[in-house]
């Protein structure tokens, strides 16, 4: 596999992805609201109050995952090198400067976050700059270099609203069954048992296809930040071997979260145990893809 087919492919099947997650938003929207007693209009109040948390998402997401992280603004003189890295690549990708930061934790991560190029910072643990050497850092950064080329940040966070607003309508809809909620139409008979039917099975069964084809969307753009990166430096083997120290490390980030998991270059919440679950379903509900196929791939490029 090149890297340009590798860039191509996981381009097509992330808008695939996303547009049947779409139409699946609109769907759901759809039935509940009939089911409630109210017509299409139910639909454009959803997208209204989805379009507001966008919004809110869009200008201020940056500043709340790097102050959750613990993020401090990196130095000149102590971390030279990370900031020569982050120049270096922005003027090969023709993107501007993104500001840095550190995480002064003993765990190997790093990500990238902000609405577009302009606005994007990149943050890095202390534990991966000292465990790395320059050509292995520089994989890791031309990786969330591209998540920014890419837009990811602001896409995985039209991802997250969209799955968040599933989880609160569905939850609105469940608590209005209860308390008698919904319009009295004379609408209602067998039609409408039908749709109530449908109603309660998408509330039930909603959150959890719209987080599975969450984080197989999450999976993906790191697939397509794996082969953007390795395109930028020239040199996929630096990334390679940069995941395997990341994949062996076992600190678990601190300041991690369930909400700022899929920013990182890996899933900071290592198993104590040092096992990796392994299984189909744990993979299905994994933000990021198996470690050793992203490795595999890497190195066939």
């Amino acid at each position: 596999m090149t890297i340009y087919n590798s860039i191509g492919s996981n381009k097509r099947k992330t808008w695939l992805m996303m547009a049947f997650f779409m139409l699946f938003f609109f769907a759901v929207s759809y039935f509940l609201g009939r089911s409630m007693g109210y017509g299409t209009s139910f639909v454009g109040i959803v997208l209204i109050i989805s379009g507001l948390m966008s919004f809110a998402s869009y200008y201020y997401s940056d500043k709340i995952v790097l102050s959750m992280s613990g993020a401090k603004p990196a130095d000149l003189h102590t971390h030279r090198e990370l900031l020569d890295i982050v120049e270096n690549l922005s003027i090969g990708s023709g993107l501007p400067v993104p500001k840095v930061y550190v995480i002064h934790d003993a765990a190997l991560n790093a990500f990238a976050t902000g609405r577009d190029p302009k606005h994007a910072a990149i943050a890095a643990t202390t534990g991966i700059l000292d465990a790395l050497s320059r050509s292995e850092l520089e994989g890791v950064i031309g990786h969330e270099m591209s998540h920014v080329k890419n837009y990811d940040t602001r896409l995985m966070g039209v991802v997250s609203i969209l799955a968040g607003s599933l989880a609160i309508l569905s939850d609105f809809f469940m608590r209005s069954l209860w308390f008698g909620g919904g319009r009295d139409d004379d609408n209602r008979g067998s039609n409408n048992a039908i749709f109530m039917i449908i109603g309660i099975a998408a509330a039930i069964l909603a959150p959890i296809a719209a987080m599975l084809i969450q984080m197989a969307i999450s999976r993906r753009r790191e697939f397509l930040a794996d082969a953007d990166g390795a395109l930028l430096t020239r040199y996929p083997e630096g990334l390679a071997r940069a995941l395997e120290k990341i994949a062996a490390d076992r600190h678990v980030l601190k300041t991690a979260t369930n909400a700022t998991a899929h920013l990182f270059i890996e899933n900071p919440f290592k198993a104590d145990t040092g096992r990796r679950t392994k299984s189909f379903l744990a993979g299905l509900f994994s933000t990021h893809p198996p470690v050793e196929e992203r490795i595999k791939i890497l190195r066939s490029m």
